[in-house]
């Protein structure tokens, strides 16, 4: 996986079953270790709660 953007709920999904897991120092994914990145609407300098993002993209850690 190169790079995969998801909803909000599909990526709470993700945690749900457990498809992505937070080990607490990363995320991990199919044994990866990836960024989840917030993909607003808006200016980020206005943003002051990033869990509210529509969608997230998911990237292998090192390939931004």
């Amino acid at each position: 996986m190169e790079e995969l953007i998801v909803s909000k709920e599909e990526l709470v999904q993700m945690f749900d079953t457990q498809e992505l897991i937070d080990t607490g120092k990363s995320w991990l994914m199919d044994g990866k270790e990836i960024d989840i990145i917030a993909l607003h609407d808006v200016d980020p300098k206005f943003l002051q709660d990033i869990t509210n993002a529509k969608f997230y993209k998911l990237i292998t850690k090192g390939n931004k």
